[in-house]
């Protein structure tokens, strides 16, 4: 992941796209009187997509995007003549032309493979300082890890790969000197799934797992997914993965001449620093909400997002009983940080997102000051209340069954689910009464134990 904010375009011209959702009342002909307005305008439309809308009875809804070169006063003017033909109109910008406008974000799973194409930088384009950035052989090989992951597509599965025996020589030294500190630094929900994954997805020194065993394993834990990635992402397309609960892995491993030690994520990182904790259904629901944070929000605060998830998913510490424990992913898969971080050199504050998200931080040394937790529930419920204050005109869910973001905009939207939450809380109801009397004292109370 990259934190940082892309350039704008000034002037009234813009090099990115606009989406613009809209619906349409059925009846013959509706669509091509819909998109007349653009045709008189002079817009290209790159991508038109229909469904039956969730806002409206007898309503279709429209998904269609721009030609990148379009100038402003032409949408201005057939978003205008398009509100007299449609139910709503809804403006997703990449460029956040006006105050109406919100930046685009994927809306289905399969949205994410534009991410594809969009990397800030290819796996096998190493810096100067980088130890592989003479080394041939090896930038040959990162080469081939990242032309995988640039044609991969939704729905497919991860190629598998024969990593080669140096290879899997540095996973077991980055393996091995990890696990001596994992009892006594990593916080116990790791503990508890890490040996999970030794049995069932072969965490173990001489095989580096496959990710598609790993995502397959990762899904039926909590629903959580891998997919591989060709380079660096933007924070805001890095964090739109996590609101669908995809995780984007690397799947190339560090260079030999350095095991311990990666100037950006590598398999190593990925695997054994991400992945154990994603299997955790609360931490999971945590990293989400992360990422449906970050969908159609500015900017600035895809900064501050940014910033939160540095300071918790990479570098978050927590208290267990009484003392510091890790359990971000830079920690867990850095034998020199991970030591430093629990010593008495850095600065160690409470998780507070307002203070957290406004933290600057360094990506090429240990950080001089960590942030803890009292639980992920804390550390949950505190992001919800931060993540209520960014100004968006809609309130989004995920929907598990389809694994689509929907904009709850109607009563109808509400009701739905309304009526979902009300089956819920019957279905929890009922087994709480099989499980007696003061089981359900204790969950209403807060204090059901496992």
């Amino acid at each position: 992941m990259v934190v940082g904010n892309k350039n704008r375009p000034s002037g009234s011209e813009s090099e990115s796209n606009t989406s613009i959702i809209f619906g349409i009342k059925e009846k013959v002909g509706a669509l091509a009187i819909a998109l007349k307005p653009f045709e008189a305008n002079g817009i290209t439309l790159n991508y038109i997509e229909s469904r039956p809308s969730k806002r409206s009875e007898a309503t279709y809804e429209f998904l269609i995007t721009t030609d990148s070169q379009v100038n402003d006063n032409e949408v201005k003017a057939a978003l205008g003549e398009l509100t007299d033909n449609a139910s709503y109109v809804q403006v997703l910008s990449r460029s956040e032309r006006s105050q109406e406008s919100v930046p685009w974000f994927p809306r289905k799973k399969k949205d994410l493979d534009q991410f594809a194409h969009r990397i800030l930088s290819y796996g096998s384009e190493l810096d100067s300082d980088h130890p592989g950035f003479t080394d041939i052989t090896y930038t040959k090989r990162r080469k081939m890890f990242a032309d995988i992951a640039f044609n991969y597509r939704h729905g497919t599965p991860i190629p598998r790969v024969e990593y080669t025996a140096e290879e899997i020589k540095t996973w077991s030294v980055v393996l091995n000197s990890l696990t001596t500190l994992f009892k006594t630094h990593a916080c116990a929900e790791f503990n508890y799934i890490f040996p999970l994954l030794v049995t069932n997805c072969d965490y173990i020194p001489d095989n580096i797992p496959q990710l598609q065993d790993v995502s397959e394993f990762l899904k039926s834990c909590t629903g959580f997914s891998i997919r591989p990635v060709a380079g660096l992402l933007s924070s805001r397309d890095f964090l739109a993965g996590l609101a669908f609960r995809v995780f984007h892995s690397t799947q190339y491993i560090r260079h030999p001449s350095k095991p311990l030690y990666t100037p950006e994520p590598d398999v190593c990182h990925e695997l054994i620093g991400h992945v154990p904790l994603l299997c955790d259904p609360t931490f999971a629901r945590f990293s989400q909400e992360i990422g449906i944070a970050s969908l159609g929000a500015s900017d600035v605060w895809i900064e501050r997002l940014a910033a939160l998830y540095w300071f918790t998913v990479e570098f978050g510490l927590c208290k267990q009983d009484g003392k510091l424990r890790a359990f971000g992913a830079g920690l867990l898969s850095s034998f020199g940080e991970l030591q430093y971080a629990l010593s008495d050199k850095p600065a160690i504050k409470e998780f507070d997102p307002e203070v957290t998200s406004v933290t600057k931080y360094p990506i090429t040394e240990y950080q001089p000051t960590y942030f803890y937790t009292q639980s992920f529930e804390d550390a949950q419920e505190k992001l919800k209340q931060f993540a209520a204050k960014i100004a968006k005109p809609f309130t989004l869910h995920y929907d598990a069954f389809t694994e689509s973001i929907d904009i709850l905009e109607t009563k109808e939207q509400l009701s739905q689910l309304a009526g979902l939450i009300k089956a819920q809380v019957s279905t929890l109801h009922c087994a709480l009464e099989r499980l007696g009397s003061s089981e359900y004292y204790a969950i209403n109370t807060g204090n059901l134990q496992q």
